[in-house]
């Protein structure tokens, strides 16, 4: 069952709440209605929010369709997952993705996680080890994104050119997602997330770059327990440095990276991987918990740098790595 809504019609309110990476500007629910398979392949450009029944439980999520968006012309689709204790509301504002989709004419939808308020508020990922109600209760969040990905396939997307992003628990969830559905996805854009799986066994190359600070107090760049940690779960997590080898060898890119200094940013990239994929590492020297060029995501937040736009550098990667064995 599917349910739709423009976003032109919904109402706002503002809840500030201290979460492990934002604060929920919260979409309340206004309507319901249930449109026929011919105007949900004809949806006009805008935002909608819609819902997905997975595994007994109902998935929402919010779309954004590019003015561009034109019911044939195939575009890509870019999967963007909001942080533990976050929603879709806010990592939508926290990355500026929507907008960049409108400049660069590519759909972007973003999923929202579990909570036991059943609700919209401190929803969590199960990505492994973290985090939250999702991590207690076993939520196979693979299988929603895997469903997610399948529904708008109904869309005008191209199936070679799916990306998924995310910060925190939702760059945790993207590793995990490289690991499990790296037939559907051509690349991945984790910030200030680390792989937290003990068992990865992707199926075809998938191109990744990953952005994570120095100084990150939550995720820890180095790997380890986390020095500032809401969710209750003992976590000790990989190094980033564990993440790039890892995907340096699944992809049997070159072993040694090109390397570019620009100010605080480190750019390390290992290219020449199979079908064209590449591995590329953006360290922000003493960057905390926050994404690139972004806001904060709470009020309280770190700062996030402004040397680098995390959402303009991860689509133009994008952008360069479909997935060719999904072409026709």
């Amino acid at each position: 069952m599917k349910q739709w809504r423009n976003g032109k019609t919904l109402i706002f309110i503002s809840v500030l709440l201290l979460v492990l990476t934002t604060s929920a500007c919260a979409r309340q629910p206004v309507s319901s209605s249930q449109p026929t398979i011919d105007t949900y392949v004809t949806l006009h450009p805008g935002d909608y929010n819609g819902l997905l029944n997975v595994d007994g439980r109902k998935r929402s999520y919010i779309l954004h369709l590019p003015p561009s968006y034109n019911n044939k012309t195939k575009m890509p689709l870019v999967i963007v997952i909001h942080g533990g204790g976050g929603n879709a509301e806010t990592i939508m504002t926290t990355t500026g993705f929507s907008a960049k989709a409108d400049a660069a004419g590519f759909i972007v939808v973003y999923p929202n996680g579990t909570s036991r308020l059943n609700n919209d508020k401190l929803l969590t990922w199960n990505a492994g080890n973290c985090c939250g109600y999702a991590l207690d209760n076993n939520v196979d969040d693979v299988a929603f994104i895997r469903a997610l990905i399948d529904e708008l396939l109904r869309l005008a997307v191209d199936p070679a050119r799916i990306y998924t992003t995310g910060i925190s628990n939702g760059g945790m969830m993207c590793y995990l997602l490289a690991c499990q559905l790296s037939d559907k996805i051509a690349a991945i854009a984790p910030v200030a997330g680390v792989m937290g799986m003990d068992n990865c066994y992707p199926t075809q190359p998938i191109s990744v770059i990953i952005f994570h600070g120095t100084a990150d107090e939550h995720v820890l760049y180095y790997g380890g327990k986390p020095l500032q940690q809401v969710d209750n779960h003992p976590r000790i997590d990989k190094s980033v440095s564990y993440a790039v080898n890892f995907w340096v060898k699944a992809n049997d890119c070159f072993p040694v990276p090109q390397k570019e200094v620009m100010g605080t940013i480190i750019e390390e990239t290992w290219s020449g991987g199979k079908d064209g994929s590449e591995v590329v590492l953006y360290t922000i020297v003493d960057g905390k918990h926050a994404w690139p060029g972004g806001t904060r995501g709470w009020l309280g937040g770190d700062v996030p740098t402004k040397e680098l736009s995390a959402t303009n550098v991860m689509w133009d990667f994008f952008a360069s790595h479909p997935k060719p064995s999904l072409f026709n």
